[in-house]
């Protein structure tokens, strides 16, 4: 494959085959040309003293459809290693202009030119070679710029440089001169496919797959294809995460059961994971039935897990060893959501003081000050609600400081329900462990007047 350099490789492959080719064409019209292969606005059309002028212009750059989805995904789904070095596969869309002060000059010239692209409508290894290291010639004595495209490895790429002529309508040569905001001059669109640019970081290579599945140890031959007589996943697949009374979060000390197929085994760990979390946590489930249809554990409410685990959206797995199987396996990952807990009377065994809510300041502000379980992170957004009216929290440097939110002089003074939601996961207001949903009592605040 090639390098990034390859786009400059080609313009300057492109340039050589114009340049060597048009040997005759000066003969023809008396007079050197001058091939270059810049913008057409930075073209001095004032100096009387300029040859005729062939110009390559690279005006657009698309992908390749043939090779949009060669060697993808790239990186692996679950430790985000790389796979595989894709290829970023590109056509080249260039414009071929030629000036000319004398009469006919531009139109044979431009003549001369698209019939050397017509002859060689592919650019073979060996010319790509020669045109980036120009032998016997001193490629130190070149520009900085063409030296590096000598370390393109263009020639090498496994698909071969086509070039063929693209029809422009009216319109499409109107929109791409006026966007170029320089005067027309006779042109013809050549389209380049395709650059294969591939990168050089190292890949995970896995070895060749020997059995499927565990082998016998005397016989050394895998158990086969096994077939289940159901229409469930044939591996440990987990579907729900559930506490024990219904609620829209599990609170810390709650109970959680995740339930799934294929469970049943040895070695049960639950592994809680989060974008804010450098590795996942791991929990000892309290039960695991025995059917293989639940794991249950409980999310730890010491003074540890304040700091180690976070609200909102965690993801759950569990990792065990199967029944018959000599090693681990880890299941799917499913949502569990980690609700808020705001503390507003003080938990002694925590160490967590009580809210406090004062009216003061001109233009008089409600400022209430809370904590949270867990902890509430600075890169995490925290909103209050006290009954229907919302605030902020205000900015916070570290996991420890507490939760300030500024609320309006409107905000009536008496007893108002607390909501706290954090990144978009809200506390639990609702009391559901009776026959009927209540609101839960000990979410409230009371406002001074």
């Amino acid at each position: 494959m090639s390098s990034a350099l390859a786009i400059g490789a080609v313009s300057a492959v492109l340039r050589n085959l114009l340049d060597n080719g048009l040997v005759e064409a000066g003969a023809a019209m008396g007079t050197s040309v001058a091939v270059s292969a810049v913008a057409p606005d930075t073209i001095d059309l004032d100096n009387a003293n300029d040859p005729p002028r062939l110009n390559l212009f690279l005006y657009r750059v698309t992908p390749n459809r043939g090779w949009s989805n060669v060697d993808l995904p790239s990186r692996s789904g679950v430790s985000g290693e790389r796979l595989s070095n894709a290829p970023l596969a590109l056509d080249l869309h260039y414009l071929l202009t030629a000036y000319g002060k004398a009469d006919f000059q531009a139109e044979v010239l431009l003549g001369y030119a698209m019939h050397l692209l017509h002859e060689r409508p592919v650019l073979d290894r060996a010319a790509i070679r020669r045109a980036l290291n120009p032998s016997p010639l001193d490629v130190s004595m070149l520009p900085p710029t063409f030296q590096a495209l000598a370390a393109s490895d263009l020639a090498d790429q496994v698909e071969l440089i086509k070039v063929t002529q693209e029809a422009l309508t009216i319109d499409d040569l109107s929109t791409l001169w006026t966007a170029i905001q320089t005067n027309y001059r006779p042109s013809s669109a050549y389209q380049v496919s395709v650059v294969l640019i591939e990168g050089t970081r190292p890949a995970v290579s896995p070895l060749p797959v020997l059995s499927r599945g565990e082998r016998d140890p005397a016989t050394h031959r895998d158990r086969g294809v096994q077939v289940t007589p159901d229409l469930l996943p044939p591996l440990p697949t987990l579907f729900t995460a559930e506490t024990e009374f219904p609620q829209t979060g599990a609170r810390l000390d709650d109970l959680v059961t995740l339930s799934g197929v294929r469970l049943a085994g040895t070695g049960h760990e639950v592994r809680l994971n989060h974008r804010l979390f450098s590795a996942p946590v791991v929990l000892a489930p309290t039960a695991v039935d025995a059917t293989g249809a639940s794991v249950t554990f409980r999310l730890p409410n010491d003074l540890p897990a304040q700091g180690a685990l976070a609200s909102g959206q965690l993801a759950a797995t569990v990792r065990f060893t199967p029944l018959g199987e000599s090693r681990p396996r880890e299941t799917n990952a499913i949502p569990l959501i980690q609700a808020p807990a705001p503390v507003i009377a003080a938990d002694v065994a925590l160490g967590l003081p009580a809210a406090t809510v004062t009216r003061a300041g001109v233009p008089p502000l409600v400022t209430v000050t809370l904590r949270s379980r867990p902890q509430v992170r600075p890169e995490q957004s925290a909103i209050l609600s006290l009954d229907s009216m919302t605030a902020n929290a205000q900015p916070r440097t570290l996991p420890t400081d507490p939760l300030v939110f500024e609320f309006p002089d409107t905000l009536t003074a008496g007893s108002h329900w607390v909501r706290l939601r954090v990144d978009g996961a809200d506390s639990v207001l609702l009391d559901r462990t009776g026959p009927f949903p209540v609101f839960d009592p000990t979410q409230q605040i009371t406002v001074p007047p």
